[in-house]
């Protein structure tokens, strides 16, 4: 309970850390973000909307309040996830941008960071304990390989290979034209059709990193006394490998899951890019060089959320699963 206290002070005190580098930082930059932000604006839109300077003002600066009271505003502003109106959607909400595009780029990175994990892990696992075997010579360098490479690389060769001459998958947007999203078969089939190829993307991507630190890991455990005692018994090798050393030795790969899912979402805006799908990280690139100051600043917030949601989680899954975290 101690250890659960601590931690979620730490994470409280981290979105605070997120949240105030994010009042700050339009603030730093040189020019006048607001400024560029009502130039996008008509005088029609800006009278159809009488607060909208206003609030403006406490979200990137400026006025004849103190940064204390902005900063106060700000985090009113925060709490309720009002960001004002996004200029390149206008007249659409921040929210109602980001509720539209982040459920893509959830599905892309979830989907794909966690079919990561467990193809890595179970390919490490494998390699050490047939080391020098030819799975361990010939699978694990082809995954470290593909991890050496770029994901926006690696993805453009996909779009150019597996898209353009195999005619295998989709390479662009997140449907087919012509269909509204919506919670039916043919939107749904049509949504993860088009998912598929960035998917094998990230996972190609990752994977090889999971590949490494899995097997590295599970070399150094096999050494450990209960793993002998494990095979004196006279237990099967897979349940050795599984139950005893695999057990112990996903604990460390598994600690770095939350530092590689931060990393997969920094490369979202690649990925999205390359395949014009219409996720987060396309938008936030979008919104960043149409100078649409609101919903950049709502994106990172968002961004930085879920990275800190993350790494939260596997700190419960760590107690859940290590006895000496529970212990301490």
């Amino acid at each position: 309970m101690r250890f659960f206290l601590r931690r979620l002070a730490f994470y409280a005190f981290a979105v605070w850390v997120a949240l105030t580098l994010n009042f700050l930082l339009p603030r730093l930059m040189p020019g006048d973000p607001i400024g560029g932000v009502l130039q996008r604006l008509s005088p029609s839109q800006i009278q159809s909307n009488p607060g909208i300077i206003k609030t403006y003002q406490a979200l990137l600066g400026g006025g004849h309040h103190s940064i204390w009271h902005d900063y106060v505003v700000y985090l009113h502003r925060v709490v309720h996830f009002d960001f004002g109106v996004s200029t390149s959607n206008y007249p659409a909400h921040v929210s109602e941008v980001i509720g539209r595009v982040l459920p893509y780029s959830i599905f892309l990175v979830g989907v794909a960071f966690i079919l990561a994990f467990l193809l890595g892990t179970g390919i490490g696992m494998i390699a050490a304990w047939r080391r020098g075997g030819g799975f361990d010579t010939v699978v694990v360098p082809v995954f470290m390989a593909l991890s050496a490479f770029p994901a926006f690389f690696t993805g453009l060769i996909g779009v150019y290979f597996l898209g353009l001459k195999l005619h295998w998958f989709p390479i662009q947007h997140a449907y087919d034209s012509g269909l509204v999203p919506g919670f039916d078969w043919a939107f749904l089939s049509s949504a993860f059709r088009h998912s598929q190829l960035p998917i094998l993307i990230i996972v190609a991507a990752f994977t090889g990193g999971w590949v490494l630190n899995m097997r590295t890991v599970m070399i150094n455990t096999m050494g450990e006394d209960y793993v002998a005692m494990a095979h004196a018994k006279g237990l099967r090798d897979r349940r050795v490998m599984t139950r005893y050393a695999g057990r112990n030795a996903i604990l460390p790969p598994l600690n770095g899951f939350a530092a590689q899912f931060a990393s997969a979402v920094g490369g979202l805006v690649f990925i999205e890019y390359v395949f014009s799908y219409p996720g987060a990280g396309l938008t936030l690139q979008q919104a960043a060089l149409g100078n649409d100051y609101p919903l950049t600043q709502g994106l990172l917030v968002v961004f930085a959320l879920c990275v800190i949601a993350a790494n939260f989680f596997m700190d419960l899954l760590n107690l859940v699963l290590d006895p000496r975290v529970r212990a301490g």
